[in-house]
């Protein structure tokens, strides 16, 4: 496989080191303003990851590995890291008027929210191990301030522990995976292991593989890692929540599909170990336990936490179809059910934010959003149509995407051989189960909103600038489904011919 040197690969990097410059700009300025230019490195960082976003879109996606095989710059990393991106430039612009952030140490909070955006960005371009690790770690330390950004709240400080506890044996276990992996294999580089780990003993393979995926598991918090998600999504400020809830994911998805697709998904490396039968069954519990849990879940927080975790169920069906025949079909499924959650959680949690606030409800119980149709006919009317696209309700977004991911894995279960000789129809089946379980305690909050009586008395305002931001993210949740599908996704997945200025070659 080609692979660009130093300084051929420099073009191809562009956005990511401007983003990482601009991330440490915030910071110098934050510091000579002594934290009262507050202001200034709000619009300053609005417009970095804005410019980020406009270099990484416009710029050229190539199929050789950058840096002497150590990154990629290709469409699938390039698709992540606009999503990542679009999901840090909307948690800047809601933190910009937040009273859940001091405004004293907003300039901090800037910063940390563009570094770990940074390190996402290296875990979805990672085609080395090491260099996954690093992004994972990266992503990792500023999440762990971000969670215990309120210090003066019990919650949030608990929050943080928590994260910096699991995820540091998260990182431990993968790290030791990695090492076995290298042991094996004589090297970390994700495109050239497989073939290496075909050879190597199945027992071995599988514990590397096992290891591995706890760490991975860890980021997109499917079972049984996911323990640290209720507790730090419900403890970490509002904004944060939402960060970590769709970027944290996304990223980790990301490399999960890169893991799976290039260093695990040769026909060798299936035979030697059956991971799709692996991530069949991590994904069933997955959704089962995250719906199962958000049963009695009286805070909206937490109820949105084990939703989260039902849904890394649903996308890792996606990749459990990458082991057949569908590859294409089930990556652009995956994406577009991310974009497609993009817009609906952060939604959904944006809301949740507002109405939090003091001088409206003033709290995240389901028993503060009685009768808050009366009160508040947009902010529940927004609030609904993001929980049915949560749902998978149609015509909502959330629709269209589950029904990519269960047409990606019936399409790979029905192909001659099936997905490494599996169907995985029962998954789908328990897919659409899971998405019926998940009716009950969604529409606990619709009811609580349109049914239910409350003080009808205390009116609550929606700021005009938020509710444009809110219609905004409620239009793609009504439209996207109608306006793209995956095989436009897939198209533009496609990687380029490789590049003439490459010519070394992969050990």
């Amino acid at each position: 496989m080609n692979m660009l040197g130093n300084l051929d690969s420099l073009p191809y990097y562009v956005g990511d080191t401007l983003l990482l410059g601009l991330a440490l700009l915030v910071v110098v300025i934050d510091l000579v303003g002594r934290g009262r230019a507050h202001g200034v490195t709000g619009v300053a960082s609005l417009l970095s990851i804005g410019a980020v976003l406009v270099v990484v879109g416009m710029g050229p996606a190539v199929s050789d590995r950058l840096f002497y095989g150590m990154v990629r710059a290709d469409a699938l990393a390039r698709a992540f890291k606009l999503l990542i991106g679009a999901c840090a430039l909307l948690t800047l612009l809601v933190s910009l008027r937040t009273a859940e952030v001091s405004t004293r140490l907003r300039g901090e909070f800037f910063a940390l929210i563009l570094f770990a955006t940074y390190g996402m960005f290296l875990m979805v371009s990672a085609s080395n191990l090491l260099t996954a690790y690093l992004g994972i770690e990266m992503a990792s330390i500023s999440s762990y301030i971000l969670a215990g950004f309120l210090a003066r709240r019990t919650r949030s400080s608990e929050a943080a522990f928590k994260y910096v506890i699991y995820g540091s044996v998260a990182s431990g276990v993968m790290l030791f995976g990695i090492s076995l992996v290298f042991g094996m294999a004589g090297t970390v580089d994700i495109a050239v292991m497989g073939d290496r780990l075909a050879t190597a003993p199945p027992i071995g393979v599988a514990l590397a593989l096992v290891l591995i995926f706890a760490g991975l598991g860890y980021k997109i918090a499917s079972v049984p890692f996911h323990m640290w998600s209720p507790d730090v999504y419900e403890g970490s400020p509002l904004p944060v929540t939402a960060f970590l809830s769709v970027a944290s994911k996304a990223a980790g998805f990301g490399l999960v599909l890169r893991f799976f697709r290039d260093g695990m998904g040769s026909p060798a490396m299936l035979a030697t170990v059956d991971w799709p039968l692996l991530l069949a069954l991590v994904s069933a519990v997955t959704m089962t336990v995250g719906n199962l849990a958000a049963f009695g879940q009286t805070n909206v927080k937490r109820l949105l936490a084990y939703s989260s975790i039902a849904h890394g169920g649903y996308l890792l069906m996606g990749v459990v179809a990458m082991g057949g025949a569908q590859r294409a079909e089930s990556q652009a499924a995956v994406l577009f059910y991310f974009v497609a959650y993009l817009f609906m959680n952060l939604g959904a949690f944006y809301v949740v934010l507002h109405l939090a606030s003091p001088d409206r409800l003033g709290s995240e119980e389901i028993s503060a959003y009685r009768g808050l149709v009366r009160r508040s006919p947009l902010a529940a009317i927004l609030l609904s149509v993001f929980l049915f696209s949560l749902i998978g309700l149609p015509p909502f977004a959330g629709f269209w995407g589950k029904l990519y991911l269960f047409k990606s894995v019936i399409d790979g279960s029905l192909t001659t051989g099936g997905i490494n000789g599996h169907s995985f129809v029962w998954l789908v089946l328990l897919g659409l189960l899971n998405s019926a379980i998940s009716l009950y305690y969604y529409f606990s909050v619709v009811k609580a909103m349109l049914l239910d009586d409350g003080d009808e008395t205390a009116r609550v305002a929606v700021n005009p600038l938020y509710a444009a931001l809110l219609i905004l993210l409620m239009l793609p949740t009504l439209l996207l489904g109608f306006l793209t599908d995956v095989g436009a996704v897939e198209d533009q997945l496609t990687d380029p011919p490789a590049s003439s200025v490459a010519q070394t070659t992969a050990p």
